[in-house]
């Protein structure tokens, strides 16, 4: 099937089509890994919940390593598909794979080599440290199969099958959520059991991707001569998913900092309640990634057959849409913040500090739309400088900053108070380099500009 549609339909329904079922699987992701907490905060306990907490900034590490790969060949298939080089679209395929496996696998080793020390630096104690350990082991022995899973359902998405993506998405979480309780309570593995079942359930779903991508009718397919390892193909790859790699591993080192600014401002206690908190910010901005990821095909596309004013259009769309769904959780934060932390823990202390952390940390969300698709779009077209530093910006030039010195004035509300502060930098900085490049479009539409100008520009 070649998705010709994606620069013929119209944006809207384009934008609706890819996006919703983008959406809804990754809303199903956030809401499995809520689920996931809630299973631990009510079957192992406060601390197990502060344990977790302490693995997100390696998990934010593979992911990183995951989105270098995937969603950089993503983006380039998108628009080969759209310059109609399905050969070298297939290409990418191949080695979309090859990097995989051999970057998730050098992961895997170092992160087991040294899983203690980094924990301890990520900011664990002795009360949280065990927790954290069980739980991560069985993450990086199934780290593998997780890249392949995460990088090959973007391409799937990419090539013009966004329901398929969707469903592989769906079948993985609901396998996670039935086996979760099974592990943790019933087979009384705890932490452990958690990390089991998310590994088992990505396995099952890599295998029912693999087999769609084995179907030669498809554009994209396996074949023996896509298992090539080709430098350029991987160079370009991995140069357009840089964005999204620094955005995470920047991401992780930020949550390294917060975790050891709240283990010195409010201990253990605020750890688990940053936890918390996340998950419940992260429910709300799945909204965003979904839209994103549903507006990546369409304007790769549309930008590799030259289609600015379709390009224009759908990032506007995305805009409208992505600022609509995070004022919802800004909404949700002010209003109901306790009632919502309520969810993960029946300890008074935690749930009093996660509400806290909720409410300040919602409280740019809105503009936190806008930003996070644009630096999403200038990856989509290829602008790597640009969306690389977008990414930057909110995470190393401004929240590291406010995370060092709020603190030394307000405390524990100081770390809160750090995120919104610079989500509101970054959003000036993010609409001041939009404009220009808005307005080339504009003049591409009314043929001011040559079509070069705009190509040649990244």
């Amino acid at each position: 099937m070649i998705p010709v549609e994606l620069g013929t339909e119209k944006i809207s329904k384009l934008l609706k089509q890819y996006a919703t079922p983008a959406i809804i699987a990754m809303l199903a992701t956030s809401l499995y890994n809520m689920v996931d907490s809630i299973y631990i905060g009510q079957g192992v306990g406060p601390m197990a919940i502060s344990g977790l907490a302490v693995t997100f900034p390696l998990m934010n590490i593979s992911i990183a390593f995951g989105t270098l790969v995937g969603v950089g060949a993503a983006t380039l298939i998108s628009i080969l598909l759209g310059q109609k080089d399905y050969k070298m679209a297939n290409r990418v395929l191949g080695n979309v794979v090859i990097l995989n496996v051999v970057i998730s696998a050098l992961v895997t080793a170092l992160g087991l080599v040294f899983l203690t020390p980094i924990l301890y630096f990520f900011g664990a104690s002795d009360n949280t440290i065990s927790y954290a350990r069980e739980y991560m082991v069985v993450i990086l022995w199934g780290n593998i199969i997780a890249h392949l899973y995460h990088g090959l359902n973007g391409v799937v998405r990419s090539s013009g099958r966004p329901r398929l993506a969707m469903l592989a998405t769906i079948v993985a979480v609901v396998l996670n959520i039935i086996l979760d309780p099974l592990f943790i309570f019933v087979f009384k593995m705890g932490i452990r059991g958690a990390a089991i079942a998310t590994v088992l359930a990505q396995v099952i779903s890599l295998v029912w991707i693999t087999r769609i991508l084995c179907d030669k009718d498809n554009v994209l397919h396996f074949s023996r001569e896509v298992f090539k390892f080709d430098f350029k193909i991987a160079w370009r790859s991995l140069s357009i998913g840089m964005s999204p790699f620094l955005m995470n591993l920047a991401s992780c080192f930020v949550v390294i900092l917060i975790n050891n600014q709240l283990k010195r401002y409010g201990g253990d206690l605020a750890i688990g309640a940053y936890g918390i908190a996340n998950r419940l910010c992260f429910l709300f901005f799945t909204l965003t990634m979904g839209l994103n990821q549903g507006m990546q095909p369409i304007a790769g596309y549309n930008y590799g057959a030259r289609n600015y004013g379709r390009v224009k259009e759908v990032l506007k769309l995305t805009v409208i849409c992505s600022v609509a769904a995070l004022t919802a959780g800004f909404i949700t934060g002010l209003a109901i913040p306790r009632l919502a932390v309520s969810l993960f823990t029946r300890d008074a202390g935690l749930q009093s500090v996660a509400a806290r952390a909720f409410k300040l940390s919602v409280l740019m969300f809105p503009l936190v739309g806008f930003q996070a698709v644009v630096t999403n779009f200038y990856q989509c077209i290829g602008y790597v400088g640009k969306a690389i530093f977008l990414s930057l910006t909110r995470q190393l030039l401004f929240l590291i900053p406010f995370l060092l010195t709020f603190p030394l004035i307000w405390g524990l509300d100081g770390v809160w108070l750090s995120m919104p502060a610079s989500d509101l930098v970054s959003f000036l900085v993010t609409l001041v380099m939009i404009i220009p490049l808005m307005r080339k479009f504009d003049r591409m539409e009314s043929g001011e500009t040559s079509p070069g100008e705009v190509q040649n520009e990244r």
